[in-house]
């Protein structure tokens, strides 16, 4: 499976002949690049305008609009678990779709915009994922002591950092350092915008994988 980062909170997953696009933006609206994708499967984790762009993909897709549930869609299974975008039970800034599937045989969860930690039955249904995408840029999500928290209660492989401040962006996001603040350089592995992934990979390493564009 190979993985691509769009920015912001995009990502684009890989396997032999599917794609799974989540939470494209248009670029434009941001200060960044636009995806380039032609996704089989779209999801949505929920309705902001740095989160919905599914109008840029360039070929008829399957669409997953801020679901819970189980979606078996073009042969792989996705659950959405419902999550707050705030620490307000959703009354500032609504209600956000956590994502969880399986490609390649190594489990991937998307967190969207969370905004604060879970309830304990989605926790239970997120524990010991290989691969864990959350947002670290504090503004509009969870503040750094809350990811950690958050991380802590669930114990991910692999966390990829995202929704972060990086050049041109118009959000005003803070950036991936805070986050990385005092995890042992060991521990952070920099991958570019592209990384091909295998279980294999998964066992041999544990920590937090940073992306770059």
């Amino acid at each position: 499976m190979r993985a691509r980062w769009h920015g912001h909170s995009c990502f684009e997953f890989f396997d032999s002949g599917k794609s799974v696009i989540i939470d494209p933006h248009d670029g434009k609206s941001i200060g960044i690049k636009p995806p380039i994708s032609n996704a089989d499967i779209v999801l949505i984790s929920h309705d902001h305008f740095d989160h919905n762009a599914q109008r840029i993909i360039r070929k008829e897709h399957s669409l997953i609009f801020a679901e819970k549930g189980k979606h078996i869609v073009k042969g792989i299974e996705f659950e959405g678990f419902l999550s707050f975008h705030d620490d307000s039970n959703g009354m500032v800034r609504g209600m956000n779709t956590i994502y969880k599937f399986t490609m390649d045989g190594i489990s991937i969860c998307h967190c969207g915009d969370i905004g604060d930690i879970p309830s304990a039955d989605v926790l239970n249904a997120l524990k010991n994922l290989d691969i864990i995408f959350i947002p670290v840029g504090e503004v509009y999500t969870l503040s750094i002591s809350k990811v950690k928290e958050f991380l802590s209660l669930i114990e991910p492989k692999i966390i990829v950092p995202m929704h972060y401040r990086v050049g041109g962006l118009t959000l005003p996001l803070k950036t991936v350092d805070e986050f990385l603040e005092g995890v042992p350089r060991e521990k952070i592995l920099y991958v570019g915008n592209e990384v091909e992934l295998s279980s294999e990979d998964i066992c041999e390493f544990s920590g937090i994988w940073v992306f770059d564009r």
